[in-house]
């Protein structure tokens, strides 16, 4: 993907902003965007971190008056001379400059290429890369919060530090199996176990913060099932604010799912507006109702709405362990008692912690008891990880890493306490310290980096 001296150019913004950037990296951005660049000044004269004024010429017609902030090595984004054009947004602008750029010798980045480069030439570990993807892509407060954290090194440092252990713990053993002969022990077996038993604790922790990981990065997937008729539309659309669902009175109309984001305090909710659950034996309700159990099934939550004029039971699939169950009683305002309720000053579900036998009670059509409802659902995900601060894995190639890292450290274990000979106790501990390694990109393949990188957009 990268070759070595070469500049790389792309735009760095979507079009159809009022402004754009154009950004430069390699030997040499600065004396290429001289050439077509006139100021006050030539750019190669100008200090690092410095912006200049001025027009951007093809030969002598005038592209594009522009802002350009230079950035010399090592102090830029990629760690490579950089070079950064702010001009306006039009896509015709943007395309021209590039090409002016071209054809001064620079080449097209690829995609991810900038970040690639940062993270070849030490500005950022991998972890912070792919954090660096996470940060364009937040829906929310709480994936935003997440992704700054990881990008500037709070994860890595839990990572690393753990790591350290691991090399001293290995360093230590190999230093016995230079002195085999003699039969010296420079490693406590004790000490070194219970060592052992601290990595393996944190490292069980981040492998089951992958869960509110996650959810914070891709949002809490939230089920709305009911029967026929029961008010999910309108539910839907209450919560949405805009009339993003068919509503009738006729049962059956939903007959696919129908999904709509919203924001609940600082965290991403995806809900998906399921069919009817109900006995048919139409062929479209059908494919309608197995849409739902699969809805069901990937969900974090399932929000189960009945009807505050129907008592017929419904069954829904059986939970997951990881998985919460709010019972909203629909419909409420049909019935005064229940409506007192509602208005009342302690509505149900109020309370922090949210249980699976959970029942609220709501007028969708209304909009009664919706704001308890909010509350009931945001109490479901427990952020208390990310408010305190903690190391949390967001990433699934993370995730398998740790995993593996964690069977390698449970084989070790096994060795200490079968009494197996150093050599092997210390592989083992080196084979999670490379697994560990593989997070933060010590130890990493081309294969692997192209594979990352590629799923970036051009400009970064």
């Amino acid at each position: 993907m990268t070759r070595e001296g070469e500049i790389i150019v792309a735009p760095a913004t979507a079009s159809g902003g009022a402004l754009a950037v154009v950004r430069l990296s390699g030997e040499g951005a600065i004396a290429l965007c001289d050439r077509v660049f006139s100021g006050q000044k030539p750019l190669i004269e100008a200090p690092s971190h410095t912006i200049h004024f001025g027009g951007l010429y093809d030969n002598q017609e005038l592209i594009d008056e522009v802002v350009v902030a230079l950035f010399r090595a090592p102090y830029s984004y990629t760690g490579e001379e950089s070079v950064e054009i702010s001009c306006h947004g039009s896509s015709y602008i943007q395309q021209r400059i590039v090409t002016l750029l071209l054809a001064q010798g620079a080449r097209m980045a690829s995609a991810g290429e900038f970040s690639m480069r940062a993270f070849l030439n030490g500005r950022l570990d991998l972890s912070q890369a792919e954090a660096v993807a996470d940060l364009i892509a937040a829906e929310s407060a709480a994936a935003h919060t997440l992704a700054l954290r990881q990008m500037r090194g709070h994860y890595s440092q839990a990572l690393d530090s753990l790591h350290g252990e691991l090399l001293r713990l290995s360093a230590l053993l190999e230093l016995e199996l230079d002195f085999s002969e003699e039969e010296v022990e420079f490693a406590d077996r004790e000490s070194i176990e219970h060592t052992m038993h601290e990595i393996l604790q944190e490292l069980t922790r981040l492998e089951t913060s992958f869960r509110l990981g996650n959810v914070l990065r891709e949002g809490v997937q939230v089920a709305i099932v009911g029967r026929p008729n029961v008010g999910k539309s309108t539910l839907l659309n209450r919560l949405s604010g805009e009339e993003r669902a068919l509503v009738s009175e006729i049962a059956g109309t939903t007959r696919d799912t129908i999904e709509q984001t919203i924001q609940i305090d600082g965290l991403h909710f995806r809900f998906i507006d399921t069919a009817g659950l109900h006995e048919t034996s139409d062929r479209l309700e059908l494919m309608g109702i197995e849409r739902t159990r699969a809805a069901v099934d990937r969900a974090h939550v399932i929000l189960l709405l009945t009807d505050a004029t129907d008592t017929t039971p419904i069954e829904i699939p059986p939970l997951r362990e990881d998985q919460s169950l709010l019972h909203v009683v629909n419909k409420c305002d049909l019935n005064p008692d229940w409506r007192a309720e509602i208005m009342g000053a302690t509505p149900l579900g109020r309370g922090t912690e949210i249980k699976s036998d959970t029942t609220l009670y709501i007028s969708a059509k209304e909009g009664l008891g919706i704001d308890a409802m909010r509350h009931a659902l945001r109490s479901t995900i427990d952020t208390s990880e990310l408010e305190r601060g903690s190391a949390i894995v967001s990433n699934s190639r993370h995730l398998e890493s740790l995993i593996h890292a964690r069977e390698a450290l449970d084989q070790a274990l096994t060795a200490l306490a079968e009494g197996l000979p150093t050599d092997l106790l210390a592989e083992d501990l080196r084979q999670v310290a490379h697994h560990l390694g593989t997070i933060t990109g010590t130890i990493t393949s081309d294969d692997i980096l192209h594979s990352i990188f590629a799923n970036f957009c051009i400009g970064k």
